[in-house]
Formats: structure tokens, sequence, C-alpha cells
């Protein structure tokens, strides 16, 4: 079973963000900082349709006051999909002909490439145990 769950976009006013997805019709869902990795994520989804979200991703400034900008379409992040076995998926992909650029060592998550070069992330529906090859598998370019 794979299920759609969210696309990212990253964006560097949030708020003016959020009050452009609210004149379309979505509304925040919830949201989530860290702190140690300087960023925010807001979840806006229409009503109704909680299960298809939109994540805003807003990197902080950096110490010295600068922000990141990204051009030529990087705001644009991935689509992410919930699969029942991350492994399975994984595999099939592999098999299939797909780099999996950040493979599942956490049982959790993957990421891999279309064609095009959009990033598809893969969450597994709940953590599997760390598994071979998958564990000791390295990074393969941008994921």
């Amino acid at each position: 079973m794979t299920r759609y769950l969210h696309t990212m976009i990253r964006v560097t006013d949030p708020e003016e963000t959020i009050r452009f997805f609210e004149l379309v019709g979505l509304k925040e869902t919830r949201r989530f900082s860290s702190e140690q990795g300087r960023f925010t994520l807001i979840y806006l989804a229409a009503p109704g349709q909680e299960e298809a979200e939109v994540e805003l991703t807003y990197n902080w400034p950096a110490e010295d006051g600068s922000a990141e900008a990204y051009p030529g379409g990087r705001n644009f992040g991935h689509l992410a999909f919930q699969v029942s076995d991350i492994y399975e998926t994984c595999q099939r992909l592999q098999d299939g002909g797909v780099t999996i650029n950040r493979p599942p060592r956490d049982g959790h998550m993957a990421f891999v490439r279309t064609p095009d070069g959009i990033s598809i992330e893969l969450l597994q529906d709940g953590h599997l145990e760390p598994a071979e090859p998958w564990a000791s598998m390295p990074n393969v370019g941008a994921w």
C-alpha cells in the first residue's frame, strides 16, 4: 500500500506564504520547530482533506542574519509517500534500476529521484528494525 502524504516547498517568508495559502483555502494543521536544526516545518491542508498536506520548510537565517535564497526552482522540495514496507519498496525500486539516494538505514525514511530529478521521500508506516543491506549503505548523490 502506498499513500500520498505531502509536497514540501522551501519558503523565505513563512507568514506571507501561509497568508497566500489561506487565500487559496488551506489552513494550518500543525507546526514543528527545531532549534538544533534551525528550521520550522508548517503543514497546511484544505479543510476535510487533512491527509494531503503542503509542508512549508523555513530554514532560519544564518547567525550573521543572512538568509538562503532558492534560485532556479530549488524552493520545491519533494513529494512524500507512506509505504507499508520500506525495505520491499526500496528493493523493488532498486531492482527496477532506480538509485536509492538515501537508503532506509533507520527503517523509516528513504529518498529516491524521478527520471526528471524530482526528489521522492518514502516513509515507513511506523518503524522497522534496521536491516542489511540498507543499514550500512551510504548516501548516493543528492537526495
